[in-house]
Formats: structure tokens, C-alpha cells, sequence
């Protein structure tokens, strides 16, 4: 069983900054991390929504990461360690419990396929079966998992993680990225002359930048010409799909099953819900939200919040919804 010492969760927090107040000694030890309802006396538990209010109260875990003015509903046997944001706390210290590594082991299997003009920097992992296409470049400290297709004209930068059953062509995946199992970046999306169906190649290529996150089954397709690009610190849930030419800006929020019609430009800091619908050749500006199941078919504006089909500004769109239930 993994023990962590609280002198560790110290060292995490303060290595991003996170001011930390708490009675512990640095010896004390946790054998693991989990919600105020489930942890138990030896694990660390902690506090971010007021709604579990009553829940917290009743917490039996060792230790509690909370914001100082909750402080007083905890019970006698759990331990307060007092952050300003729990739940940030939490997201870095999740870490420490996970059994599963991040970081390269260096090691590059035997039992792949590895083509002459690619290029390997130092300190890659490369798991059984993958395949490493031509003119291809992995940088250093990333991982390829098992059975994944990388290549042909691909360009890993640092520190990334490729999950098993991954395939990239015709892209550039810059630092400090994960792509999870079964994403699909790269290859020719759906094009073609409507009276013949005679199909458009696509020659461009995808870009992911720097600290993004791309979920399992997702579909990133290649531009026609130029570039299909994801912003950097952006996070793409799963089954989501970017069609051709799609350009999304810097932190991006897209949950499941999201379709993005093709030459679509989207802001930065833009939160789309749950299957959503966006048609293509819109533009759409920063800091909007797009709640579930909208389908947008128009431009929207810097700041908007919209909902439903057609997609319009929310409020209008609960006074209709009110109107029609009565």
C-alpha cells in the first residue's frame, strides 16, 4: 500500500506556490486520497463545495484540505490543512497517489516498428507494437503507448504522454500534451464535390499546443490547406470532433460528443457542453459558453452565454422554454 507523508504533500503544494497551514507533523502518513463521504482514518480527504456541507461534518478521514472559514464544521478526529483553493490543492496532490507513472522510463521496446528516417531524442519510451512512421520526430521524456500509429510527417515535442491505441499523422503536438487512448489526429476529414462525390484530399496539417489535453476517441481532423489547430492549456473531453480548418483558442473547455463543423473560429477561453453542435464557417469570440445540447448555427459575440436551437443568448432562451411549459 502507497504511504505518503504529510512533509511530501507539503513539498507538492508549496513547489506550485499554495500556501499551506496545518498542526500535522511531517511524519504523519496517508495510504490514500478520497471524498469527505469515503476516505477513512488513514486517508486525506477534501472540502470544495458547500453543498456537502452536512457530509463534512461526518468525515472520518486523518486529514481534510479546506479553505480556513470551513474549518469548523469538521469533526475533532480529522486534521484541517488550510488552503485558499482545496480544490487546486486536491488536483496537485492526486498525484502523489497515483501508482501510475508520468514521467519516461526510457525504454524502447524491441517489438515495435520503427522507420529509418524518423528521429528518437533521449530519454523516450516506446511501448510493444507501436509504430513509428516516416519522417517523424519524438522529442524527449515522452511516451508512446502500445499499439499506436505515430507518423507519417509527425513532430512530438517534450514531456508528452501518447496512450495506447493512438494514431497521428500530419501534426505537431507541442510540450507538456496528453492524447488518451484511441484519439484520431491528423488524417483526412470528410470532403468532397456534392454532384460528383469526387473527394477533396486534405494537404494541411493539426496543431496542438502546448498543456492540452485530447480525450479518448476524439477525431482531430487535418486542414485542407494550412492548419487545423487546438489552443494551448485547452482540454477536449471524449468522442469529441474537429473537422477541417476547425481553430480553437487557449483554454478551451469542450465536453463529450461535441461536433465542430469545418472552418469554424472559436476564442479563447470558450466552454462548450455536452453535445453540442456547431455548424461551420462561423466565428465565434472569447470567454463564450455553450451549454449542452446547443446547436450553433451563427456567429456569437465576445462574452455570451447562449443555449438551445437555434443557439441564442439564454436568458431569451429560459423566458421561451418557461413560456411554452405553462
Amino acid at each position: 500500500m502507497k504511504q505518503i507523508k504529510y512533509s511530501d504533500i507539503i513539498s507538492k503544494l508549496k513547489s506550485f506556490s499554495i500556501d499551506v497551514n496545518s498542526q500535522l507533523s511531517g511524519d504523519v502518513y496517508f495510504e490514500g486520497i478520497n471524498t469527505i463521504t469515503k476516505a477513512s482514518k488513514n486517508e486525506i480527504s477534501f472540502f470544495s463545495n458547500v453543498k456537502y456541507i452536512d457530509e463534512l461534518k461526518l468525515c472520518k478521514a486523518k486529514a481534510c484540505v479546506i479553505n480556513q472559514k470551513y474549518e469548523k464544521y469538521l469533526p475533532s478526529s480529522c486534521e484541517p490543512i488550510i488552503v485558499n483553493d482545496p480544490y487546486l490543492a486536491f488536483a496537485h496532490l492526486i498525484d502523489l497517489f497515483d501508482d501510475v507513472s508520468d514521467y519516461s522510463n526510457g525504454i524502447i521496446s524491441e517489438n515495435i516498428n520503427l522507420s529509418k528516417t524518423s528521429k528518437i531524442y533521449e530519454n523516450v519510451q516506446i511501448d510493444p507494437f507501436a509504430n513509428i512512421h516516416n519522417n517523424t520526430e519524438i522529442h524527449k521524456n515522452v511516451i508512446i503507448g502500445s499499439n499506436s500509429v505515430i507518423g507519417p510527417n509527425v513532430i512530438i515535442r517534450e514531456n508528452c504522454k501518447i496512450h495506447n491505441n493512438v494514431s497521428i499523422s500530419n501534426s505537431i503536438i507541442k510540450e507538456n500534451c496528453e492524447i488518451k487512448s484511441g484519439a484520431r489526429i491528423g488524417f483526412a476529414g470528410f470532403g468532397f464535390e456534392e454532384k460528383t462525390k469526387k473527394k477533396i484530399k486534405h494537404l494541411g496539417n493539426v496543431i496542438i499546443e502546448r498543456n492540452c489535453t485530447i480525450g479518448s476517441n476524439t477525431t482531430i481532423d487535418r486542414a485542407v490547406f494550412e492548419s487545423t489547430i487546438v489552443g494551448e492549456f485547452s482540454q477536449i473531453d471524449n468522442l469529441v470532433h474537429f473537422a477541417h480548418n476547425v481553430v480553437i483558442g487557449k483554454h478551451a473547455i469542450v465536453a463529450a460528443q461535441v461536433g465542430i463543423a469545418g472552418s469554424t473560429i472559436i476564442g479563447d477561453f470558450v466552454k462548450i457542453g455536452g453535445q453540442a453542435g456547431i455548424a461551420g464557417h462561423i466565428l465565434i469570440g472569447n470567454n463564450v459558453s455553450i451549454a449542452a445540447k446547443s446547436g450553433v448555427t451563427k456567429n456569437i459575440e465576445d462574452n455570451k452565454i447562449v443555449a438551445g436551437f437555434p443557439a441564442k443568448d439564454i436568458k431569451k432562451w429560459k423566458r421561451e422554454i418557461i413560456k411554452l411549459s405553462k
